[in-house]
């Protein structure tokens, strides 16, 4: 499982394959938010 993003994702990624140790799967479990962050209202 990979949580995260940016590069160094992508190199540890490369890293362990290159290591020798064999992975059958590669799970993304990154956390993307479905609305996003809301601005609060403005006082009237």
């Amino acid at each position: 499982m990979v949580k995260g993003m940016g590069s160094g994702r992508d190199a540890t990624l490369g890293a362990i394959a290159k290591s020798g140790v064999g992975l059958s799967c590669i799970r993304d479990a990154t956390p993307t938010p479905h609305n996003g962050c809301q601005p609060p209202k403005k006082r009237v």
